[in-house]
């Protein structure tokens, strides 16, 4: 279905590819917030708000009957880039229950603010699946 593209010579990314090659029904999911179903805010710890935002285009995936292994790219946008780093190791234990061991391309922002004030980050995806 997809190909990672790893140039060679070069050290191998943690946690993202550097890029990645696919064929097959695309699926783009808008940018995903750490709000509920409902569009409420059940924390605004900077972790949580991610694992709900990761929650959510899991949610999203499944209704084109996708799953995280098909995301090949995430864009992240984060209002505070010093806290994403310091909370990496959290993070990514976050990343890995929701969404498996599947690290697409990727690509972190830091944004002077978000739409919903109490939004801490937004994430979007793209996704192939296979023909």
């Amino acid at each position: 279905m997809w190909h990672v593209l790893q140039p060679e010579g070069w050290i191998a990314p943690k946690g993202y590819a550097n890029g990645i090659e696919a064929r097959g029904r695309q699926i783009y999911v808008a940018g995903m917030i750490g709000w509920n179903g409902q569009a409420q805010f059940e924390s605004d710890d900077f972790v949580a708000q991610c694992a709900q935002a990761l929650q959510n285009i899991v949610d999203t995936l499944a209704c084109a009957k996708a799953g995280p292994q098909h995301m090949v790219r995430m864009t992240w946008y984060v209002k505070d880039k010093k806290e994403y780093l310091a909370r990496g190791r959290e993070l990514g234990q976050v990343y890995q229950q929701v969404m498996g061991r599947h690290y697409p391309v990727m690509t972190l922002v830091q944004v002077a603010d978000l739409v919903e004030d109490r939004a801490q980050v937004e994430i979007e995806v793209t996704a192939v699946v296979p023909d």
